[in-house]
This record gives C-alpha cells, sequence and structure tokens, in this order.
C-alpha cells in the first residue's frame, strides 16, 4: 500500500472540500492508504464534515489551521503537521488551497516526504488581497512550485493564469478538472416541483439561483443589482440566494434598499442542491474570481442554462450562446442584460441550452474520472522516482 497523507485548510461547503473527501474516499484504495488532514471552520462558514462521515472518511484535525493567516496559530499547525507526517510517513503529501499548500508543503519538506503535490482550486492573486499582501502570496508559491513535484490546476484557463503568473514551469503544472458526484444532479428531474411547492410559487414564476458563500469574492452585489434591473421587466421573477456567511445581513440590507426584497429569497445553507437546481430555470454565478465553480458544474448537470462572469475557469464549463450567456465581471447591466434574454427565449431552447451543458460537464467532471486521472499522475510520480507502485 501506498499511503498518501492529503490536506485542506478547512471543510467548509464549496468545492475544495467535496473534492477532497471524495477523492480521499475513492482513490483506488487496493493501491493507497489515504489520510486526509484538516483545520478548523470558521462559525460564519458553514461546516462539510458531515459529507465526510456519510463517506466514511475520518479526518485528522489540526485546530490551529485555518484560512487566514494567524501568527500565533501559525507555527503550532506547521509543528503539528510536521509530527504528523513524521509518524504517518507518507510517499505522497498532496495538499488542497494556499494555507495548507503552504504550511503542508513546507512541513512535508522537512519531514523527508518523497513526492509533493499540490492543486490550486483557485487562486489570491487577484480581488482578494492588497497589491503589496498579493506580492509576497506569488513570492511564496512560485518557492513552493520549485520543490513540488506536481501542480494541479482544475482548468485550462486556471492553467494558463498560474503559468503566466510565472508560477511552476510547463512540464510541472498539469490541468486536472474537479471530481464530483454529479450522478444526483443528473437525474434531478424527477424532483421538479419540490421547491416551488416550499416557496408556494407556481411553475410560471422563473427562478434565477445563485449558489455560492455570502463573501466578497462572489459578488453578490452585482447579482441583486441585475435583478432590480430584471424585476422591471419580469415583476414576477424570484431570485434565490442560497449559502451563506459574512454578508448575509448587509446582503438583506441591499436588497431592502433597491426595493426588490419581495422578489430576492434568502435560503442559507442546503444539502438538498438537486431539488434546488431542478426548479430553477437559470443559474447564476456573479464572482469576481474562480478556479472552475462547483455551482456551475452541478448546474449544468443538471441541465440548466448559465448567466456567469467570464473569469477563471468559467469560460471552459459555459459555451456562450451554446449552454449559456457569459458576461464581463462586475457589470450588473451585462448580467441583467443576459438574465433578460434568457427568459425572453422559449422553454424548449433554454432545456436545449441545458442539454448541452450536461454534455459538457459529464462525465467529465464525475468523481471516478478523477480518481482514475490521480492515479496516473501518482503513479508517474512514483515511477520518476524510482519508487515502487504496489
Amino acid at each position: 500500500m501506498i499511503p498518501v497523507a492529503r490536506l485542506i485548510a478547512r471543510l467548509n461547503v464549496g468545492g475544495p472540500a467535496i473534492h477532497t473527501i471524495l477523492l480521499t474516499q475513492l482513490l483506488n484504495p487496493a493501491r493507497f492508504a489515504s489520510t486526509l488532514i484538516t483545520g478548523t471552520v470558521s462559525p460564519s462558514e458553514g461546516d462539510m464534515i458531515y459529507l465526510a462521515d456519510e463517506r466514511g472518511v475520518t479526518p485528522r484535525f489540526i485546530p490551529e489551521l485555518g484560512r487566514e493567516i494567524r501568527w500565533q496559530d501559525d507555527p503550532i499547525a506547521f509543528w503539528k503537521i510536521f509530527r504528523l507526517l513524521r509518524q504517518l510517513r507518507p510517499t505522497i503529501v498532496h495538499t488542497h488551497t494556499a494555507k495548507a499548500g503552504m504550511l503542508g508543503r513546507l512541513a512535508a519538506k522537512l519531514a523527508g516526504v518523497p513526492i509533493l503535490v499540490h492543486t490550486f482550486h483557485g487562486h489570491v492573486f487577484h480581488s482578494y488581497f492588497s497589491p503589496r499582501k498579493t506580492q509576497i502570496f506569488l513570492g511564496i508559491e512560485r518557492t513552493l512550485a520549485k520543490f513540488s513535484d506536481a501542480i494541479i490546476t482544475i482548468s485550462p484557463k486556471q492553467r494558463q493564469e498560474i503559468l503566466g503568473y510565472g508560477i511552476g514551469t510547463p512540464e510541472k503544472v498539469r490541468q486536472i478538472g474537479l471530481g464530483l458526484e454529479l450522478q444526483p444532479f443528473v437525474e434531478c428531474d424527477r424532483l421538479r416541483g419540490t421547491l416551488c411547492r416550499e416557496l408556494q410559487v407556481g411553475d410560471n414564476v422563473p427562478l434565477i439561483g445563485i449558489v455560492a458563500r455570502l463573501v466578497p469574492v462572489k459578488g453578490h452585489v452585482y447579482f441583486l443589482e441585475a435583478a432590480q434591473i430584471v424585476a422591471q421587466f419580469f415583476p414576477n421573477a424570484r431570485f434565490l440566494i442560497i449559502g451563506d456567511g459574512e454578508l448575509r445581513e448587509e446582503l438583506e440590507a441591499r436588497a431592502d434598499k433597491l426595493n426588490i426584497r419581495q422578489n430576492v429569497i434568502f435560503l442559507g445553507f442546503r444539502r438538498d442542491l438537486p431539488e434546488i437546481y431542478a426548479d430553477l430555470d437559470i443559474i447564476a454565478l456573479s464572482s469576481l474570481n474562480e478556479g472552475l465553480p462547483v455551482t456551475l458544474i452541478e448546474g449544468l448537470a443538471a441541465g440548466k442554462p448559465a448567466v456567469a462572469s467570464n473569469v477563471g475557469g468559467v469560460g471552459d464549463l459555459v459555451q456562450h450562446e451554446r449552454s449559456g450567456l457569459l458576461v464581463p465581471s462586475k457589470d450588473s447591466r451585462a448580467f441583467a442584460d443576459a438574465l433578460c434574454d434568457l427568459l425572453r427565449r422559449s422553454p424548449e431552447e433554454r432545456r436545449q441550452m441545458g442539454l448541452v451543458g450536461r454534455d459538457t460537464v459529464y462525465p467529465k467532471y464525475h468523481i471516478a474520472t478523477l480518481a482514475q486521472e490521480i492515479e496516473r499522475l501518482y503513479d508517474e510520480l512514483l515511477i520518476s522516482r524510482g519508487i515502487s507502485t504496489t
């Protein structure tokens, strides 16, 4: 058995947590002994430990490991990761997300781990921090890349971005997409009507949904400003905000100020996403920065057309005018125009766009595909180091 340690800063609601839990469970257990190491979720975030429990994955927790830079906790987290790696003696350490990528790879190098792999699920090189802090993070990532054996990006566009920032080399930076359990979304048509009954709306009411954490980088303010414009032409439309986070109260106040509170419904964190996608007419994404957004993969797998800001790997998922419409980031008017455009099209035309989207993401981003591609990469790295693959 080949021991693998997988590190992620926290199992908060989102694609990286789903990805790492499923990969820990499903990476060929006949060949790899996988251990998931993670930190703590902040009180304002949803926790996906329930998914780990459902999948039979028992993480090793390091309470001091989290997303934010904390000068008191980070050295403790580093020391605990180092000691745990010395105990586990993995052949491969695979890190996910920025903080775990920095502390995990440094600790693994110090612990003498033979193979180091890091996955960028997104990046923090714009729309997150000040220019000075961003340059510091870039310098750290460029250094870490030099002693990483492989760097994984989750879309072709993201690979171009990472190389463009001077991180790694074309030979070292690979592209392997996300892996998700998509079958429930592919089959969600049988759940149609569930959400409409909950909301007490008829099937003639347009439902436009955005599924994302309520944090600045997701750009919900632009979604609300677009909703105000769309509501002038489609006054019965409902705009569903699925997710929670630090901006909840601010966004609710913004909806009130825009005088669209009657059109906007905050649903909070939900675990019944197939039921929600089943009744949506359009899936929306207004992010300022993205890797490969899970909400678009799920929504497209559910057969829904999308309107999304054209950032990161979004253009690798949404084919403009074929499976949805792409708009510039931070442009509320363009976002509103695209939503109105889709709402004016016939249900059959929207359905056909949804089917194109489904064919784009399924089975390409199904977890079984990811597990096979990661296994092939690990084998390649093991062979290159002269380490047995059995």
